[in-house]
């Protein structure tokens, strides 16, 4: 049968489920895991790192695309993964049952190599899976024996099929410590349970890079609450001529918090996607606490909640900070707006007074220039009926003039009244009927 087209992502989303398999391990074994942040450029670097170091033992590359890649380099055995953020390779040899710190797994590895590597280092530790030779019970002997004398944190785990034992510590080669004893585990299971408790010590301190972006933005948060109170105090008090600049500021105000709302906002939440892999990662490990030892979760959840509580008071107060600010700025743009209009509608009123003015002003030179009309025109008569009467003309010119004075002070203010008229007809045409 054949079946319908597949669509493009059918086949990867599928497999998705299989990203990042654990390796089977079978005491005893060494591990090292160390994690790079990668940063933008570095994204394609570490995948030709891995390919040159393939090529260096004569073993097959990782493929195009590949984010997972594991591979036997006879000495060593190396795990590649590419994250987000960071990328992770983990080193495997075997043996280590009587020091299993002792000439770690990365030694197997070409030191120049490693110098190499993109990025920062951000993570790095030895486990160690060995099988149970002594009481694991005796805690101060596990501190003495394997962790220089630190308090040790552990569990049996998955059911007591084995037991884990850290320190939480970085130690003086700059290394974690994780010593697994394996009681019943399958080496596929095993290798879950170590990998789980690598992913614990990367994610936890991926997760706590959000505390210190919280440490430094809570003072500013302070100091913007501050001027936020300044400024809602001082538009209870406002004049309309302050009100322009406490806009200003507010503004001002505003573009400094989005600014570093934008900044730190994928930090704090991929700082609690972190958090909630630890915890994930910790209900896997299904712990049975052990006499005088702290349980994996009850320490991690011992600093890292609070950090992550930090982190989270101090976004939320962020975007409190940022809706108060917008809501200020609101209001503010409101009553400027406001102000802005009265001083529209007093400069219209203030035209509208001019423009009466004007009108009455026009109305007077208009009944002057009729006046003045009236006075040229029937001087004209009077001129004209003074000839008639020197020709011998029976013309009385001074009556002429009066009865004359009336009919031309009639057409003249017809004529201006005329004239004021078609002005006016004109302005009230629309464009269309021009």
């Amino acid at each position: 049968m054949k079946l319908p087209e597949s669509h493009a992502q059918r086949f990867a989303l599928s497999n998705e489920v299989h990203a990042r398999p654990p390796e089977p391990l079978s005491a005893p074994v060494k591990l090292t895991c160390i994690a790079m942040t990668t940063d933008w450029p570095y994204r394609d670097e570490d995948r030709d790192y891995v390919i040159e170091l393939a090529n260096q033992f004569g073993a097959t590359p990782p493929p195009p695309g590949a984010k997972h890649f594991s591979v036997d380099l006879n000495a060593f055995r190396l795990v590649w993964e590419r994250h987000t953020e960071f990328t992770r390779y983990t080193f495997l040899t075997p043996g280590g049952a009587d020091e299993p710190f002792v000439n770690p797994a990365i030694e197997a590895a070409p030191a120049d190599w490693i110098d190499k590597l993109p990025g920062k280092l951000i993570a790095a530790a030895h486990a160690a899976l060995i099988t149970e030779e002594y009481n694991t019970n005796d805690v101060e002997l596990a501190s003495e024996r394997h962790f220089t004398g630190h308090a040790v944190i552990g569990s049996k785990i998955t059911g007591g099929a084995a037991i884990a034992l850290t320190d939480f510590r970085i130690h003086a080669d700059g290394f974690g410590r994780f010593l697994v004893f394996n009681r019943s585990m399958t080496p596929w299971h095993a290798g879950r349970i170590v990998q789980r408790l690598l992913e614990i010590e990367t994610y936890r301190i991926m997760a706590l890079l959000s505390l210190p972006v919280a440490q430094e933005l809570n003072p500013l948060l302070s100091s913007w609450e501050s001027e936020l109170s300044e400024i809602t105090n001082s538009m209870t008090k406002r004049t309309d001529q302050e009100e322009q600049v406490l806009l200003d500021r507010l503004t001002q105000l505003q573009a400094a918090i989005e600014k570093n709302h934008t900044q730190t906002q994928f930090r704090f939440n991929a700082g609690a996607a972190y958090y909630a892999l630890v915890q994930r990662r910790n209900d896997e490990l299904r712990e049975q606490r052990m006499a005088g030892m702290q349980t994996f979760s009850e320490f991690t959840e011992r600093r890292l909640a609070p950090a992550m509580n930090t982190c989270q008071a101090a976004a939320a107060r962020l975007q409190a900070l940022s809706e108060r600010v917008d809501r200020a700025a609101q209001l503010l743009s409101t009553r400027v707006d406001m102000s802005l209009e009265k001083q529209n509608q007093a400069v219209l009123e203030s035209m509208d007074r001019r423009a009466e003015l004007q009108l009455r002003l026009q109305q007077t030179v208009e009944g002057l220039s009729i006046a003045a009309i009236t006075y040229y025109v029937v001087g004209v008569i009077g001129y004209f009926a003074g000839g008639l009467e020197q020709l011998g003309w029976n013309v009385n010119t001074k009556l002429v003039m009066g009865v004359s004075a009336p009919l031309v002070l009639a057409l003249s203010a017809f004529g201006v009244w005329r004239a004021r008229k078609l002005v006016s007809e004109r302005e009230k045409k629309s464009p269309d009927d021009a």
